[in-house]
This record gives C-alpha cells, structure tokens and sequence, in this order.
C-alpha cells in the first residue's frame, strides 16, 4: 500500500524548523504530528543554513540591473528557440547530405 505525497508548503516548513530549532520540540513529535521522516526535516535545515544567507544579500526593493522573472523567462525561451533550431538545421543538413547520395537531388 502506497501513501500519497505530502507537499508542504515553504513557510509551512519554516515554521515546522522554526519549532524544532527555537522552541526545541523534539523531531520525532514534528514527524508525528506532521507525518514526516526525521530525514526531510534535517533536508531542510541543511538547505536553510546552505542558502539561508541570500535573504541577508537583497536589498528591499527592485535592484538596478537586476534581471526580473519575465526577463529570466523570455531568456531561457530564446535559448530553447535557438537549441530547436540548432536541431532542427542539424536535421536538414544530414537529410540534404541522404537525398544527394541517393541521387534524388
């Protein structure tokens, strides 16, 4: 028998370290209240101490130069458009190169 997944929510999983880390609540309470291994909660603390410093980078408000999500977007489509038609020539080149040795060009 299979469990569902649970998906757990960001904040949520800050608070449930929040309280094993500040308030000292043992994890094996966490785990049970929660349905949690003890190992997807020590995941989480590895990953907030790892990239915990970036919230201390920013600066509130937009930065000058800074690249926003619609730029990081349109950016990874033209990279997408441009690997397609990379193929895409690739293809037609070795079907140009096929039609010559058989003769139908």
């Amino acid at each position: 028998m299979s469990r569902e997944r649970k998906r757990i929510a960001g904040p949520e999983k800050l608070a449930i370290l929040k309280r094993y880390l500040i308030e000292k609540v043992p994890i094996s309470d966490l785990c049970d209240q929660y349905g949690l291994q003890p190992s997807q909660i020590y995941n989480w603390q590895t990953q907030l101490f790892e990239h915990g410093a970036s919230v201390f980078d920013r600066k509130p408000g937009r930065q000058p130069g800074a690249e926003t999500s619609k730029d990081r977007t349109i950016g990874q489509l033209q990279l997408k458009l441009a690997q397609k038609n990379e193929v895409i020539s690739e293809l037609m080149e070795a079907n140009v190169r096929e039609k010559k040795r058989t003769g139908e060009l």
